[in-house]
């Protein structure tokens, strides 16, 4: 008995000893986890990445908002003329005058540079000459027509005079024979000449009327064929008029290519002139917006402080590099002061207005690629990265389609500074 005393004795301090360092160890446990609490609160994030500090005054904060939305698609405008008209050169030749320069303004009509072309002044000279051959010749057959004619005319004539004579001569001889107071013989020789001379007289008629029809398709040949000269002769003269290449319309010259002893070749582009009376604009889009761009889409963009507006006119559906062309015209007030080739900022209208939660566009998308934002915690002592999802977009707002909540704070200055940080501590300066 008294031995199981004294062992009890010696054991009962280590117990208490024991149990102490359990407490203490317990509380040490705590006191760590209380610390780890803390720190992923308010100094760590989930990966143990501590925040980086800012400047609450440097940033920018806006609350996402649902509001109306209409996208808009940010393309970039080429200003063009309502109307180009190009120059070519009709026919071939060298250059010999230039009457204007490039930008010069000019009517219709007004001279624009002279070629000169040797072989066609050869080939004019030589169809003048045939074309003078064959006009004497045609005054030629003209005369001897006229005279063949006269010639017929007096045969006829004549023939005609001894048929009179003759038939007055068978009459008498006719009347005399009933009476037998003519020789059989006599009267048979008078009718017969008579009837003779008839028929000589009918012979004579059908073989001047036919010579007469033969030489008049001569004469007819030949007038055509003097036609024919005179047409050629004119168009070669109108291919010289061509050598003057004029302007086909009033407008601006904005293009010119042609050097004092350059050779043209016929077909070949000179210049282009601009008709002065409007302008349109071009635009190169997407192919992915094909299918959602129509004829009649409105559009805007700003000029020296005013927004005017724009609709699409025509769709070019050929796509080449993967972006297909759109003209828009003018409606309403025309800006002043723009220039062929200057670049316009145009916003193209897709959709309606619709209701939508929004946060401001801005460059920080861009350095997400607009696949999170900083939001802000409910202390707005913090800002976490915050996973979304966009949806439509215009050039001042963007749809948030997931991801936040209206009212949710998010930060929507540059993000360049902050190195791609999971968790921003905001402090005052």
């Amino acid at each position: 008995m008294p031995s199981e005393l004294q062992a009890e004795a010696k054991t009962g301090p280590k117990r208490k000893a024991r149990a102490i360092k359990v407490v203490e160890l317990s509380l040490s446990v705590i006191l760590i986890v209380l610390l780890a609490i803390y720190i992923f609160r308010f100094h760590l994030r989930g990966d143990g990445e501590p925040g980086l500090a800012v400047p609450i005054s440097d940033l920018t904060i806006a609350a996402v908002k649902l509001g109306p939305l209409r996208e808009f698609l940010p393309v970039e405008g080429t200003i063009q003329p309502l109307n180009t008209v190009y120059m070519d050169a009709v026919e071939g030749g060298r250059v010999e005058k230039i009457f204007v320069e490039v930008g010069s303004v000019v009517k219709e009509g007004e001279p624009i540079l002279q070629l000169a072309n040797t072989n066609l002044l050869m080939d004019i000279m030589y169809r003048e000459a045939e074309l003078f051959q064959q006009s004497n010749n045609l005054r030629n057959t003209r005369l001897s027509m006229e005279q063949y004619k006269l010639q017929l005319t007096q045969q006829l004539s004549e023939l005609d005079n001894q048929l009179q004579q003759q038939k007055r001569l068978f009459e008498r001889y006719k009347e005399l024979d009933k009476d037998s107071l003519i020789s059989k013989q006599d009267f048979e020789q008078a009718r017969d000449q008579y009837e003779y001379l008839l028929k000589r007289k009918d012979l004579m008629e059908k073989s001047q009327k036919s010579e007469l029809a033969l030489r008049t398709g001569q004469l007819e040949a030949l007038e055509e064929s003097l036609r024919r000269m005179e047409a050629n002769l004119e168009a070669v003269k109108q291919k010289q008029e061509n050598l003057t290449i004029k302007a086909p319309i009033g407008g601006q010259i904005t293009s010119l290519n042609a050097e004092m002893g350059q050779s043209k070749s016929a077909g070949q582009r000179i210049g282009q002139i601009d008709v002065l009376s409007g302008f349109k604009a071009t635009a190169s889009i997407d192919e992915a917006y094909l299918a959602r761009i129509e004829v009649n889409t409105a559009g805007e963009f700003d000029f020296a402080e005013h927004s005017f507006k724009l609709v699409v006119k025509k769709i070019y559906p050929e796509v080449k590099d993967r972006k297909f062309m759109v003209e828009l015209e003018f409606r309403g007030d025309r800006p002043k002061g723009i220039k062929r080739g200057q670049t316009l900022d145009v916003r193209i209208a897709l959709g309606e207005i619709s209701q939508a939660l929004t946060l401001p566009n801005g460059e920080y998308l861009k350095s997400t690629e607009g696949e999170w934002v900083y939001r802000l915690d409910d202390t707005g002592k913090s800002a976490l990265k915050n996973p979304i999802k966009l949806g439509r977009r215009n050039a001042d707002v963007v749809e948030v389609a997931k991801g936040l909540k209206p009212g949710d704070r998010v930060i929507v200055s540059s993000y360049t500074a902050f190195a791609g940080k999971n968790k921003l501590l905001l402090k005052e300066k």
